[in-house]
C-alpha cells in the first residue's frame, strides 16, 4: 500500500511540474542578414566586403540561452566586394582558387552567457576547407514579435577578429593585414 501511495505521489508531483521548454527552431532572414569583414590595405585604407542572403538556423531558447544553438552556411561565391577585380583577385589563386566553390560554415558548439542580453558563441568555422574554433561576442538585440510579420522575431549583433592565414588564405600579410574584422548582424523568424 505504501508503494503504491508513494507511485501515485510521485505521478502527481511529476504532472504538476514545470515544463522545460525546448528551444525553439528560427530561421535566418536573408534578406536582414550581413556579415562584413574589413582589413587594412597597405597602411593607406581599410577596404570592406559582406556575405548577404544566407541560409541558416537558430534553435533559441530563451529561458536557457546556453542551450541554444546556430548552424549558418553560404558559398564562399557570394561574397560581395564592391570591385569586381578584386573578386576575381579573391577567387583566384592568390586566395581561394579551387575551393571557392566551397561552403563557409559555422556550427556552434557551446554558448556562455554573459550577460542579460550577450553571450560568447564558440563554434567550428569552416572556410577553405579548413575548420578552426572560433569565437563570436554575441548581443542579442531584441526578440518580439514582428510588427509586420505578426510573430516571433529575434535580431543579434555578433563580432569576431580571424586570421587570414589560418585559413591559407594569407597571400600578401603582413601588408595587407592578416587580421579580418568580422561583424554579423542577423534576423531570424521562428520557424513555423
Amino acid at each position: 500500500m505504501k508503494h503504491l501511495i508513494a507511485s501515485a505521489a510521485l505521478a502527481a508531483a511529476t504532472l504538476s511540474a514545470p515544463a522545460f521548454a525546448a528551444p525553439e527552431t528560427y530561421v535566418l532572414d536573408p534578406s536582414h542578414s550581413q556579415i562584413v569583414f574589413s582589413y587594412n590595405h597597405l597602411g593607406f585604407s581599410t577596404n570592406y566586403g559582406m556575405f548577404s542572403g544566407f541560409e541558416g538556423e537558430i534553435a533559441f531558447d530563451q529561458e536557457d540561452p546556453a542551450a541554444s544553438s546556430v548552424n549558418v552556411s553560404f558559398p564562399v561565391r557570394s561574397m560581395m566586394t564592391g570591385w569586381e577585380a578584386r573578386f576575381d583577385h579573391f577567387m583566384s589563386a592568390d586566395f581561394f582558387g579551387a575551393d571557392a566553390d566551397e561552403m563557409v560554415t559555422f556550427t556552434s558548439t557551446a554558448i556562455e552567457v554573459t550577460g542579460d542580453n550577450t553571450a560568447m558563441i564558440t563554434g567550428d568555422l569552416t572556410l577553405n576547407g579548413v575548420t578552426q574554433s572560433v569565437v563570436l561576442d554575441t548581443v542579442l538585440n531584441q526578440v518580439g514579435e514582428h510588427p509586420m510579420e505578426g510573430k516571433p522575431w529575434a535580431g543579434f549583433t555578433a563580432t569576431t577578429t580571424l586570421l587570414r592565414s589560418d585559413y591559407e588564405v594569407g597571400a600578401f600579410a603582413p601588408f595587407v593585414s592578416d587580421e579580418i574584422e568580422v561583424t554579423i548582424s542577423v534576423e531570424a523568424s521562428q520557424a513555423g
